[in-house]
């Protein structure tokens, strides 16, 4: 095979920057699948590992950034996948670690694929990617603790995040009547068009200092941590349910035990690294199913390899909303 066009990033002198280069399969992380990438995605995780800020997240150098890929097989050790099968891979240590999804082809291990289900394609898959795959994970684990439309309102904070407007578009679709909240006054037109019946500008919030505040919320899907998960867990109804998924608003949770000892709410948490092949399959068949969102093509939108470095500096300034699918087929 050829060398193939990828977005390495490298750390030159303590300066992690990422660029466009030439480079083949034996300069990739060791693997068992080897797939022609079709698209991969940007997550916020991507845009701090791209460009070193906020740390080193990534633990090796240098390397094929994205957590995100799918694609179609070109060789396998591995019996359970063969040549032209369409698969998708996210998480674990792609973009880590491990070289990940902003290159032509990709090579991971065999443990960490997931076959594209029926009734998603490749761009669908990333249009979903980490985000969709976190969203269902967030819907999933809340059901098991009794989710329901019947139980009230459920609020999304941060709510153009790529998580949170896919949590949106699939809970409407199931008939939850859904409050979101967002610090972009801009975006209360698209929220509503995705399906939030409500829209609260985040500036309006009064957030209290009392151990318990006036019950709102049957549920909430939470992208934003901090302050503003605290004030969620004092204002959640009797067995209200708490999805946490996302510290944009800082990592710090200052609350009580009175939430939880005297009105049972359930914080639960969504780690969408490391979720046992079992229940990552189940998920991923029902975003391509039943939690499928019916908005993708609002959310979504494509950019190119060379369009990444400007796709970063706006996720970590949050000027963006959705989606951002990387295609890979537009650089052939």
């Amino acid at each position: 095979m050829d060398s193939f066009k990828a977005f390495r990033v490298f750390d030159d002198d303590n300066r992690i920057a990422g660029r466009i280069v030439d480079t083949t399969l034996d300069e990739l992380s060791p693997g068992e699948v080897v797939f022609r990438t079709a698209y991969s995605s940007v997550n916020y995780k991507d845009a701090l590992a791209g460009t070193g800020t906020g740390g080193k997240i990534i633990r090796k150098y240098p390397l094929t950034g994205g957590i995100d890929a799918a694609g179609t097989v070109v060789t396998s050790a591995d019996p359970r996948f063969k040549p032209g099968d369409e698969v998708i891979c996210t998480s674990y240590d792609m973009g880590v670690a491990h070289d990940g999804g902003y290159g032509e082809y990709c090579r991971v291990r065999a443990v960490w694929v997931v076959p594209l289900p029926a009734g998603l394609t490749l761009y669908e898959a990333m249009a979903l990617g980490t985000a969709g795959y976190t969203a269902g994970l967030a819907v999933e684990l809340l059901e098991l603790n009794g989710l329901a439309p019947e139980n009230g309102k459920v609020l999304v904070n941060g709510a153009t995040g790529g998580v949170a407007t896919l949590v949106i578009d699939i809970l409407a679709a199931r008939g939850f009547e859904i409050t979101a909240v967002t610090g972009k006054d801009a975006e209360h037109a698209f929220l509503e068009e995705i399906g939030a019946r409500e829209v609260l500008s985040r500036q309006s919030i009064e957030l209290g200092a009392r151990p318990l505040e006036k019950p709102l919320w049957a549920a909430a899907f939470d992208s934003v941590g901090g302050e503003q998960l605290a004030w969620l867990t004092r204002t959640m109804q009797t067995h209200g349910l708490i999805a946490s998924f996302g510290n944009a608003g800082g990592i710090e949770l200052k609350t009580t035990v009175l939430p939880f000892i005297l009105r049972g709410v359930r914080l639960i948490g969504v780690d969408s690294a490391t979720t046992p092949m079992p229940l990552r399959s189940r998920v991923w068949q029902r975003l391509a199913t039943d939690l499928k969102p019916k908005h993708l093509g609002s959310i979504a939108h494509t950019i190119r390899l060379d369009d990444l470095p400007a796709q970063f500096e706006k996720t970590l300034k949050g000027d963006v909303r959705g989606r951002a699918v990387v295609s890979l087929e537009s650089d052939r």
